[in-house]
């Protein structure tokens, strides 16, 4: 006698559409992403790799916090200002002795122009003043306090460079150094300047002063 014929499987749905698999009720109730078949990491999302920042901005800090920020700043604040430059007395009291100084140079250049020609040149006395009103202004600035030094030993200059003049017409006269006649016999000197000074003796002396002033506006300007 035959076996009777069996009846073939019935298809089996495929995995997860829908229909619990054999020994496992949550096949069909498994959503992308839970785990399954004993993985708890099975269908998680792959786990950041490489860079983290990656997808950051360019320009980002990465690695150093002060990357990005502008030369000279911190903190992102603006940069200091640089200090200012400093002023007061000390411009004010090198300018005046610069004048000073100027003014004793160009005296014994003008006493030795003045000596060697024997005779007094207007050019000469208004060059001292201009010399001395320019370099001192130069560097001591606008100040009126420098200016008004530079006149004042544009005056002395010129008066000094008079008695070095006359003092070399004396000294060639009688012979003798002129260092004799200008320190051992100053006071002679003075009295014969005395004897000697006229109207354009005295107007020299007023050419100084005025050209100081005119040097020293030049160099302010």
């Amino acid at each position: 006698m035959s076996q009777p014929v069996q009846p073939p499987n019935p298809p089996q749905q495929p995995y997860g559409g829908g229909q619990p698999a054999a020994g496992n009720p949550y096949a069909a109730e498994q959503q992308p992403g839970t785990p399954a078949d004993g993985n708890p990491y099975a269908g998680a999302p792959a786990a950041p790799t490489g860079n983290p920042f990656g997808g950051q901005q360019q320009g980002a800090p990465t690695g150093n916090p002060f990357a990005g920020q502008q030369p000279g700043q911190f903190g992102g604040g603006a940069p200091y200002p640089p200090a200012p430059a400093p002023r007061g007395g000390s411009g004010l009291g090198l300018g005046i002795l610069t004048a000073l100084g100027t003014a004793i140079v160009a005296a014994i250049l003008y006493g030795v122009i003045a000596g060697s020609i024997e005779r007094e040149v207007g050019y000469a006395a208004v060059g001292v003043g201009f010399l001395v009103g320019f370099v001192a202004s130069k560097v001591g600035g606008s100040n009126p306090a420098v200016a008004v030094a530079s006149a004042v030993f544009s005056l002395g200059a010129v008066f000094l460079g008079q008695l070095v003049a006359m003092s070399m017409i004396l000294a060639d006269g009688l012979g003798v150094g002129f260092t004799e006649v200008f320190f051992d016999h100053f006071g002679d000197v003075m009295d014969i300047w005395k004897e000697e000074a006229d109207f354009m003796t005295y107007l020299f002396l007023a050419l100084g002063p005025v050209a100081a002033f005119g040097g020293a506006k030049k160099a302010t300007a």
